[in-house]
């Protein structure tokens, strides 16, 4: 209670009105001159930051900047604004005309900077300059803050002086805040957008800088604009008079690397200040004068590390009396790399040292390294005071997915990488070029979180090119870019595949080529076991700081609120035979705490089964989430449903497998190894996927891992007894016994807003209890062979009106399906090879119906009109399902679309009733077999009363998922995949191409080219599939605007307009080869290094 007692003291005494500023009274017509003089001169900024560095994420901001030197073209805003990194920027003058600026200069510490623009851009508005005058600024000022607050072009919020000494706030414990200055207050109300906005008076000159705000209340804070002046004057002698252009200035700032704050002459007394000592002060200093300047904090490794501590006093600098922060940032900014005096009072004692002042820009990092999407760079001054870390050590501004997929959090500071200590960013870069491609290794880093404890992961190599090679930014003022250049040569083991793969011809089992290069450290590391793009829509003015904790459901962003225009709804029901009170059963499993208890029954039957089971840790590159996968990390269980000496395969549900554009680490329960994994095959329609391993690289546990025997026939009954098995994330086999409620409930699954794969057209089992919501593993026989996968399903459900959440449910899904698709794979199937461990292998081909049904009850039917006989005809084909298959939908596109609709019953294929979808797969699979049928089937359908026969198309799919994107601008193209051609719209423009997610920091978040929606035109040219959009994209330059037509999946048209990047954001590619079974990453368009 004193001390809020002594604050409100304080504030009260800080708010009597300047005697000589009370007869002076603006009026209106003043304001209205004033402003009008002023408002041209005040821009819109939008700022694109590019990379995440420093103290700031990647993202898009709108802030308030304006002219200070027409002449000269230079903006004052804010540090935060201009921001520490890589970033593009415009400004929008009053009358919308909308110029390029690029920064010039952000101070290291104080909350200001500069952006510079070509004066010639501006044609059709008049405007002067602002003129700043810090001196004018006093406690009971009238002022008005112009700028674009809470995302205005122009707002003006009225307020008054009431502080000329307030502490600098403090924001973030992780991000930028301003030290060693005083700040101005008072409760102007200002928000969101209106940093960097002109604190002017009623002459319209500028008094202050706006630069944040208390959300609890309306106190703004403004900065002082003494040091900006100062900076202004460097900047406007930096003109080279010839070119008329502005070169880089180096504008000098010393630090001790001190952080001091104002303390009253009370609070000094307290800490030993003697009173003589506190009488020769007040005597020195000007009237008025409250405190003195005392040490906050020193940070380590710094010219006043050892010498300064905290409560220490500041009594002269250079033998002159220093009290405010002003004089005191005067005498270390003329004396860099100079000695200065410091007398101190230390409890009552006096001392005096020299210490060297620092160049401040020395310890403010002017470059980062750029690997595996991760940006990695010395430790900044800034952040270096927040954490208490020695400045220059390698810290993790961004984990990329290198990092993240390791577990090394944002704001890491790296100690060790491969054995080696790390102590610069250069070592880092030395280890790194010498490692190969897939190589682990091990890494140690520490937080400022948990300083005292290093903590140590393994870091993955990424083997396949999701990213491209590691490249090294470099700031250069001058032009207000940042120059990229790759740190390794050609002959680095990083620019190719560590292994060359093995081509063999099955047929004659011949080797044409045969060798592998494997390096020591890779053999070292294989058989180590190891221990998270979007953005937003509504731009905020500082961007939202990135949580560095590692987590399965936050490391990726995922589509936020403002990306849908339209949200569809979810339903889920589970038919036939699925009362309705276990309908809210399943609600309540997915969403309550289950209380597990885990049975060991049936051991020997557990054992056979958990023996054949892998532990599958899934991670999907951020620059690559294909298909709507809903996360970048996913943990599950899957067994081994092939095992020789030449390949591996494992069986696991497809919420754990989503794409192929996948890393794999399998963890086997028969044998301690982990090695990596390959998905070679993912079912267009079931909920499965297929995951190859070289059994080569288990060393001696080839031998002792075994397949599990499937039994796919007979078909699982109600009432029979199984056994759930399956792998904690300990690797402990977890099993219990149960009974077979439902062996045939078909899914009937609702799309995502976020359109992703869900199940369809499927039958799964039930059992009366089960092990959580998310559990995977198999069901088997009291002999353990395996009758079914039990695999999780992703549902959204709605809660609260329109939030919708990621819901869970686990049901079995029947080998059957399985064993089809592994016996084509071992027998030699008729499809496309795909190179598997080095060997050339025919991977199948599914012949489908690309329509999706639901099972409705015949007594349903008969109300809608069908006939006896035909009801009596599905009752003798399956007197226990009694139902007939329904068109929900055709996937868009497919050979069914437009033959067949929404509401029609399917009563026979070829004259043959079916039942269950199982039917329509033996019937597809017939077709195969028939080479005069054309791939098309007779269906006899009932529509409105009438029955028809329609000859319907069958689709070929193969299991490879997405082989191809794109990026552009930042956004992630790749042709409609199966979840989004379900739902039945294609625009009629030759499809288009579909944009699937967007990275932050990018020209699509900057112009709003969001996810869920097809691009069919760019510059009026249509865009049926990717190859014309690269060759229409190769068209445009950097730099260079374009209009983009797109149609969003609710069918809404929208055009914008786009500013293609090539500097930051290359045009490039990622394709699966599967000659090699390797992502292949090339680059369509960049701009030449020459003129960068």
């Amino acid at each position: 209670m004193s001390s809020v007692s002594e604050q409100s003291m304080e504030d009260k005494l800080c708010v009597e009105i300047d005697q000589a500023f009370k007869g002076n009274r603006a009026t209106a017509e003043d304001w209205r001159r004033a402003l009008d003089k002023v408002v041209p001169a005040i821009v819109v900024l939008r700022v694109t930051a590019c990379r995440a560095f420093d103290t700031e994420s990647a993202g898009v901001s709108y802030a308030t900047g304006f002219v200070v030197d027409k002449r000269r073209g230079i903006i004052l805003t804010n540090r935060h604004v201009v921001k520490p990194g890589p970033v593009m920027a415009e400004a929008l003058f009053v009358n919308r005309e909308e110029i390029p600026v690029h920064p010039l200069y952000r101070d290291p510490v104080h909350d200001f900077g500069f952006f510079r623009y070509d004066t010639s851009s501006i044609q059709f508005l008049n405007y002067e300059e602002i003129p700043l005058a810090p001196e004018a600024a006093c406690v009971g000022l009238e002022i008005r803050v112009v700028g674009n607050d809470s995302g205005e072009k122009v707002s003006i919020l009225a307020g008054t002086l009431a502080r000329l000494d307030r502490d600098a706030p403090v924001y973030k414990r992780d991000g930028y805040n301003d030290f060693n200055t005083f700040y101005i207050q008072a409760a102007s109300g200002t928000k969101g957008g209106s940093s960097g906005s002109p604190v002017i008076d009623w002459q319209g000159r500028a008094v202050a800088l706006n630069a944040g705000s208390k959300t609890s209340s309306a106190s703004a804070f403004f900065l002082p604009l003494e040091r900006v002046v100062r900076a202004l004057k460097f900047l406007e002698k930096g003109i080279e008079s010839v070119a008329n252009k502005l070169e880089a200035v180096s504008i000098p700032r010393g630090t001790l690397q001190a952080t001091f704050l104002h303390q009253g002459f009370d609070e000094t007394r307290r800490l030993g200040l003697r009173s003589e000592t506190e009488q020769i002060v007040r005597h020195a200093s000007p009237p008025g004068e409250t405190g003195m300047l005392v040490v906050d904090s020193v940070v380590p490794g710094g010219p006043a590390h050892k010498h300064l501590e905290p409560g220490d006093v500041l009594v002269c600098l250079n033998g002159e009396v220093t009290t405010q922060f002003q004089k005191m940032e005067t005498l270390l900014d003329d004396n860099v790399n100079l000695k200065v005096e410091l007398q101190i009072e230390r409890g009552g004692k006096s001392l005096t040292m020299n210490l060297t002042v620092q160049d401040l820009h020395s310890i403010t990092p002017d470059h980062f390294l750029e690997v595996g999407g991760a940006v990695i760079h010395p430790l900044s001054y800034q952040q270096a005071r927040n954490f208490h870390f020695q400045c220059g050590l390698v810290y993790v501004a961004d984990q990329g997915y290198m990092l993240l997929r390791a577990g090394v959090p944002r704001h890491a500071i790296i100690k060790k990488f491969a054995g080696v200590e790390i102590t610069r960013l250069e070592d880092f870069i030395s280890v790194l070029s010498k490692l190969s491609r897939g190589v682990r290794v091990p890494l140690e880093y520490i937080s400022y979180m948990n300083r005292h404890l290093r903590k140590s992961v393994l870091v993955t190599v990424d083997l396949h090119e999701w990213y491209a090679p590691p490249q090294i930014y470099t700031r250069y003022d001058s032009s207000g870019l940042w120059a990229i250049s790759p740190i390794l040569t050609l002959e680095s083991k990083l620019l190719s595949p560590n292994v060359n793969w093995i081509v063999q011809d099955l047929a004659s089992n011949r080797v044409s080529s045969c060798s592998a290069d494997v390096t020591p450290m890779e053999q070292a590391q294989q058989c180590i076991c190891q221990e998270p793009m979007n953005g937003v829509a509504n731009m905020k003015t500082t961007c939202e700081q990135v949580d560095g904790s590692l987590s399965l459901d936050k490391s990726d962003a995922a589509i936020k609120k403002g990306q849908v225009d339209k949200q569809l709804s979810v339903e889920v029901s589970l038919l036939p035979e699925y009362p309705s009170h276990k309908l809210s059963k399943v609600s309540l499993e997915v969403s309550g705490t289950e209380t597990e208890t885990v049975l060991r029954n049936n051991q020997g039957a557990a054992d056979a089964a958990a023996n054949a089971s892998v532990a599958e840790r899934v991670h999907v590159p951020s620059s690559c989430m294909l298909d709507g996968v809903p996360s970048q990390h996913f943990f599950g269980t899957g067994v081994i449903i092939y095992h020789s000496q030449t390949m591996g395969l494992v069986a696991v549900n497809k919420n754990i497998v989503f794409v192929s554009v996948s890393d794999v680490l399998l963890s086997f329960a028969a044998y301690p190894i982990e090695v990596p994994g390959e998905v070679v095959f993912l079912h267009p329609v079931h909920n499965f996927a297929l995951v190859a391993y070289n059994p080569s690289a288990l060393g001696p546990g080839a031998s002792v891992v075994r397949a599990a025997e499937l039994l796919p026939e007979p078909a699982l009954c109600r009432g029979d007894s199984v056994c759930l098995v399956g792998l904690s994330s300990n690797l402990q086999a977890i099993s219990r016994k149960s009974f077979v409620t439902n062996p045939s409930a078909a899914l009937n699954m609702g799309s995502a807003h976020f359109q992703r794969h869900r199940g369809t057209n499927m039958e799964v089992i039930e059992l009366d209890t089960v092990l959580g919501s998310t559990f995977s593993g198999v069901l088997t026989d009291d002999l353990g062979r395996v009758r079914a996968i039990w695999g999780s399903f992703a549902i959204q459900l709605k809660f609260g009106g329109s939030s919708e959440q990621d819901q869970r449910f686990s049901r079995g899904i029947p080998i059957y399906t399985v064993s089809r698709i592994l016996d084509k794979i071992v027998s030699g199937a008729d499809g496309p090879p795909l190179c598997i461990n080095g060997i050339k292998r025919p991977m199948p081909l599914i012949r489908i119906l690309e329509v999706e049904l639901y099972p409705t009850l015949l007594v349903k039917a008969r109300s809608f009109g069908l006939t006896d006989t035909w009801i009596q005809a599905l009752v003798k084909k399956d007197p226990i399902r009694r139902q007939v298959l329904t068109v929900k939908g055709c996937l868009a596109g497919s050979k069914a679309e437009n033959l067949l609709e929404q509401g029609d019953m399917v009563l026979a294929i070829n004259k043959v009733p079916v039942t269950c979808f199982r039917d329509i797969e033996d019937a597809c699979q017939e077709l195969d077999r028939c080479n005069d049928s054309n791939g098309k089937l007779t269906l006899t359908i009932f529509r409105q009363g009438r029955e028809i026969d329609i000859l319907v198309g069958t689709d070929v799919r193969d299991g490879n998922g997405s082989t191809r994107m794109i990026n552009w601008c930042g956004c992630i193209v790749q042709d409609p995949h199966p979840a989004v051609r379900a739902l039945g719209f294609l625009p009629e423009e030759g499809h288009g191409v579909y944009a699937t997610r967007w990275c932050s920091g990018s020209p699509t978040q900057r112009y709003g080219l969001y996810a869920l929606q097809w691009i069919v035109e760019v510059n009026g040219k249509p865009t049926p599939n990717l190859d014309a959009l690269v060759a229409v994209t190769k068209e445009i330059e950097h730099g260079e605007f374009v209009r983009v037509r797109t149609i969003h999946l609710n069918g809404r048209p929208r055009v914008l307009t786009l500013k293609q990047d090539l500097h930051y954001w290359p045009t490039w590619e990622l394709r699966f080869d599967p000659e090699t079974a390797m992502w292949r990453r090339r680059t369509i368009k960049a701009l030449d290094p020459s003129t960068q």
